[in-house]
């Protein structure tokens, strides 16, 4: 197998319909895409809370969650994790966003995110670490990957700039 067979292959694209859900969040309030209010919605999809690279990504998302703000972002960790798990890492880190729980993976599947990995030779069934940002319309405006967990925040404005 080559490198290619473990990235992600996107069926979605810039100007499609972002597919709907309902999820519950860190609380267990079922939140729904399309009642989302928002000129930009920020869905970032990450493999597992309170791992060292999805803590760097949350807590640059966090640190810079004021100037995502002013953009009229709306952000949404996407993950398999539960509530509670949800609910720990957001206290944990004073996270200022929800995190939805995906515990089938229905919502990573449906954006094509869930599928083969590799990791330190083994492969196996993952998320990948993506992010879509959906206009006021919920459609797809960019997909994001690979993410820079480090300086997420700035690929996110640059994407929103364009």
């Amino acid at each position: 197998m080559s490198a290619e067979d473990f990235k992600p292959k996107f069926t979605l694209h810039p100007g499609d319909p972002a597919p709907n859900f309902f999820a519950p969040n860190q609380a267990g309030k079922l939140i729904e895409l399309y009642s989302i209010s928002s000129e930009w919605t920020i869905l970032f999809f990450y493999p597992q809370d309170l791992t060292p690279t999805c803590i760097k990504e949350a807590c640059n998302l966090r640190d810079n969650y004021t100037a995502l703000k002013k953009l009229k972002c709306k952000i949404f960790g996407i993950s398999q994790d539960d509530e509670k798990s949800h609910k720990k890492f957001i206290d944990r880190y004073t996270l200022p966003y929800e995190l939805l729980v995906d515990s089938g993976n229905k919502i990573a599947t449906d954006y094509n995110v869930y599928s083969r990995k590799k990791f330190m030779g083994i492969a196996y069934t993952g998320i990948h670490r993506s992010t879509f940002i959906l206009d006021e319309q919920k459609k797809i405006h960019k997909i994001i990957y690979p993410v820079v967990s480090a300086n997420h925040h700035s690929q996110i404005i640059e994407a929103i700039s364009k």
